[in-house]
């Protein structure tokens, strides 16, 4: 081999091996500012429904195909079977005036139904509304779902809470977070396809999250959702996400909102 030659090689490879270097550095670059991989949607609006602009809603969920909600406040609190398409109330129980109703959801036919500071959950039978028992919870309860196995609660922090539906004690817990940071005010909460939707309180969004890492791999923007010209002054926010799994449809409303949507998801 010739000494152009050599010295050819030698350069291609100073160069291959610069290229090379730069990407990594730059792809370390990347992880560090965007260390998750995260989609953000808007929402198309399918459908609108009447609902209950007195609800304070804490829990939304389908059961069976039917629309079952919780509602908060003391004094006011109670737990109702809903029609759809009528917002009407079909079958209702209300809440003993010293209890803050949160979030609620279905297993093995039984209804679990959160309060806010009491450290209460109320267990009913879902069919017939009649009263099981209860069970202890060290924390504030906010948002119930189940992933069909366990019960799994947040609190109004940034952790997710896994629990066994029989004794109320902690089988795991995950801390969730956006590009390395905690999402606070996790609320509101339902299991889709193998993933947790979280409402944060206060915020006109909604994180989805893998239960295993707690990551944010998505974000919905629900802004605007309910129009101003449908608010009044005791329009409050954002919260219930209801997934009907007979029908594959996605349904979001808010604390005493007039409206019930059925949406779907645009990416953006």
């Amino acid at each position: 081999m010739s000494t152009g030659n050599k010295l050819f090689n030698r350069v291609f490879l100073f160069r291959t091996m610069l290229v090379m270097g730069l990407v990594l550095l730059l792809s370390g670059a990347i992880n560090f500012l965007y260390p998750q991989q995260v989609d953000f949607y808007t929402l198309k609006v399918i459908k609108s429904y009447p609902h209950d602009r007195s609800a304070y809603t804490q829990g939304l969920f389908f059961h069976n195909n039917t629309l079952y909600e919780s509602c908060g406040q003391y004094g006011s609190s109670s737990f109702r079977k809903n029609d759809l398409e009528t917002g009407r109330i079909l079958k209702k129980f209300d809440f003993d005036r010293r209890y803050f109703a949160e979030g609620a959801c279905v297993l093995n036919g039984n209804l679990y139904v959160l309060t806010w500071q009491e450290n209460k959950c109320f267990v009913y039978d879902i069919e017939t509304f009649k009263y099981l028992g209860e069970l202890w919870n060290p924390t504030e309860g906010w948002g119930l779902t189940t992933d069909g196995k366990q019960l799994i609660m947040t609190d109004g922090s940034a952790v997710l809470y896994f629990l066994d539906p029989l004794t109320f004690s902690v089988v795991n817990k995950v801390a969730v977070t956006l590009n390395g940071k905690p999402v606070q005010y996790l609320n509101e909460l339902e299991y889709i396809n193998g993933e947790i939707w979280a409402n944060v309180y206060g915020d006109d969004s909604i994180v989805i999250i893998n239960p295993q890492t707690g990551k944010v791999r998505g974000v919905v923007d629900c802004r605007n959702l309910l129009p101003r010209s449908l608010r009044t002054a005791n329009t409050d926010v954002l919260n219930g996400i209801a997934y009907n799994e007979a029908t594959k449809s996605l349904y979001l409303t808010g604390k005493n909102w007039p409206k019930l949507y059925k949406v779907e998801l645009v990416k953006k």
